[in-house]
């Protein structure tokens, strides 16, 4: 009796425990892009949810790799969490790493996003048409984008977009970047002619009159932004694909502290500040919580890899 009674009280302790001290966020892109602004606001209001400090940390390079492995490799307690993104599916696909979606905990899916086409304000294509009709006379790789990393949600929605117009995806060369803001300032620099990221990615360097939509892959007209077509509607060609962003813990936590996360991250994403700033900043809102996101994640995990073995990228 002695025996079940300690057992009976150990499971609520293991509940209570946590947090226990300062909460970590790894974000696997640079800073500046829109997962970092996310997990940033994210942050700040998980601190008053849980009354602990939470330090957003960006663990970047290898392509997503880097950081989505530091998410995977903490200690599996709560007390560092992490950003999963698209790329999670994609990586593994590519042959840089064996991490699979399997390798964490889901916590919660909050955004996603459609990609968009963008060139400098100063570009002489008015539109996505001009555009691609002067990819269509262009010599391979004489026109160069940017905006993720090789394999990225934004790397493949311009080979998608360049496949449904009927051209080979090396016609233009890809510059792979840890993130959509550094490809986006390389375009504004003049670095590349091109980028693909989504437009919540693109708002400070469109504010500031240095680079311009063209087209949304997007089924509909996004209601933040009614004046940017679809690639449809400006092209006549059907494409359309979109990044998204998850908390995540180490697979193996315990399930009282999953718990705990789910909740606590929940009640974070439904605050009106969170609302108000993702509403303003024209990021898509929602929240598919626990096995709902493993299972949405599968799913994602499974059409890239389709994708990417029609671009010729699989590994």
């Amino acid at each position: 009796a002695t025996a079940a009674f300690a057992m009976a009280g150990t499971a609520p302790a293991m509940a209570q425990d946590w947090p226990d001290g300062p909460v970590t966020i790894i974000v696997p892109w640079s800073s500046g892009g829109g997962t970092d602004a996310t997990a940033r606001m994210i942050g700040t209001l998980l601190e008053d949810e849980i009354g602990v400090p939470v330090n957003v940390v960006n663990r970047t390079g290898g392509s997503g790799v880097i950081g989505h492995t530091a998410i995977a490799d903490a200690d599996a307690d709560g007390q560092t969490i992490g950003v999963a993104t698209l790329e999670i599916g994609s990586m593994h696909t590519l042959g840089l790493t064996d991490l699979t979606y399997e390798a964490y905990a889901p916590i919660g899916l909050y955004n996603s996003d459609p990609a968009a086409l963008f060139v400098r304000s100063n570009s002489d294509y008015e539109d996505a048409a001009a555009l691609l009709a002067a990819l269509e006379g262009a010599e391979d790789r004489a026109f160069k984008a940017s905006g993720s990393a090789q394999g990225g949600v934004n790397h493949l929605a311009l080979a998608g977009m360049l496949l449904a117009a009927g051209m080979p995806p090396e016609r233009v060369a890809w510059v792979p970047s840890e993130g959509a803001a550094p490809g986006l300032q390389d375009l504004a620099a003049g670095g590349v002619e091109i980028a693909t990221a989504s437009l919540p990615e693109a708002a400070a360097l469109m504010d500031a009159g240095l680079i311009r939509p063209l087209a949304v892959f997007a089924a509909d007209r996004l209601e933040s932004a009614p004046d940017v077509p679809t690639f449809e509607e400006a092209t006549g060609n059907t494409f359309a694909l979109g990044s998204w962003r998850g908390i995540v813990a180490p697979a193996g936590i315990h399930e009282d502290v999953q718990s705990q996360l789910i909740e606590a991250v929940g009640a974070v994403v439904e605050h009106p500040d969170y609302l108000a700033f993702m509403n303003d900043r024209g990021y898509a809102t929602q929240w598919t919580p626990g096995a709902e996101f493993e299972s949405f994640m599968e799913q994602s995990d499974a059409a890239l890899a389709d994708s990417l073995a029609a671009v010729g990228l699989a590994k």
